[in-house]
């Protein structure tokens, strides 16, 4: 491992003063589980690295009925795993973090880190794009809001400026008669990245869909929205005959690749099957009914 001089910032705007500051140079750590690999490889050789880790502004999970759910960038995945206001308003996005790696990394990996890593594997950001997160990114002049789906442009890319912060995701309240699922299809079933990654949130009004997402991981370059599959079930009444061109439309949009985990072939096969499948049990959610 190269040397590298370690900052240590009280607060919030320190974060960001030294982040400016030292510009392409530097690089963020909270949790650091995909850094350190990196700096021990050497694939990555910052001359400064700055902590996020505890700055009291990044650790807080909060949410009410206006605003809806709030996680700060230093919460790691194990707190949003294991917190009450998310398992009791958001259980999709507790269940896609209990599914990520081990107990051992998610106790040190945060939210944020598995965002701004930018991987088409990543178990979170499915459930996030699928029910209509955003993220907040603070830089040394102003701050912005990002919609989750502008925010990813390929892989271990997304539109984060070299002075800019990732401080919080935004996720929008939970309506009545909703229902969301991630899925995940993988060798194994711990401990392994996921070789499909498939989440489906819907809210239902009067019987149809006034609100639909689904969400593609580890089937393109970055994880996406299937926006022709949500747009056959949007404002519909989701039929299981919907619900099948829903899938085969998903099936149609992903753009897999063959790896050492599945071929392009059964990628693209599997996501209709588990697209389906998450569809029909957002559904049963959302009609009161434990799938």
């Amino acid at each position: 491992m190269h040397r590298f001089e370690y900052c240590a910032p009280t607060n919030l705007p320190e974060a960001i003063t030294l982040l400016d500051h030292y510009g392409p140079t530097a690089r963020l750590i909270a949790g650091g589980t995909d850094l350190l690999t990196a700096l021990k490889e050497r694939s990555e050789r910052p001359a400064y690295l700055i902590n996020l880790a505890g700055l009291p502004e990044l650790c807080f999970i909060e949410y009410d009925q206006t605003d809806g759910l709030r996680i700060g960038a230093a919460v790691t995945v194990r707190e949003v795993e294991k917190s009450a206001l998310v398992r009791a308003n958001y259980p999709v996005i507790s269940s896609a973090a209990a599914t990520l790696a081990s107990v051992q990394i998610r106790n040190l990996a945060t939210v944020a880190g598995n965002i701004c890593r930018a991987s088409p594997s990543a178990d979170l950001p499915p459930a996030l794009l699928a029910l209509g997160a955003s993220v907040r990114l603070a830089g040394p002049t102003d701050q912005r809001v990002v919609s989750l789906v502008d925010f990813f442009t390929a892989p271990g890319k997304t539109v984060l400026h070299p002075d800019e912060i990732l401080t919080e995701i935004r996720v929008p309240p939970v309506r009545p008669h909703s229902g969301a699922i991630y899925l995940k299809h993988c060798p194994r079933r711990a401990m392994d990245l996921a070789s499909i990654g498939i989440a489906a949130a819907l809210t239902l009004d009067e019987g149809r869909c006034s609100v639909i997402g689904i969400a593609l991981g580890a089937v393109a370059p970055t994880p996406r929205r299937a926006t022709q599959a949500e747009a056959i079930l949007a404002g519909l009444q989701p039929t299981p005959e919907l619900i099948e061109r829903a899938a085969l439309a998903a099936a149609a949009e992903a753009g897999p690749i063959s790896d050492v985990r599945a071929s392009a072939a059964y990628r693209r096969q599997m996501v209709d099957v588990l697209v389906r499948r998450a569809l029909q049990q957002a559904l049963a959610l959302a009609q009161g009914i434990q799938p």
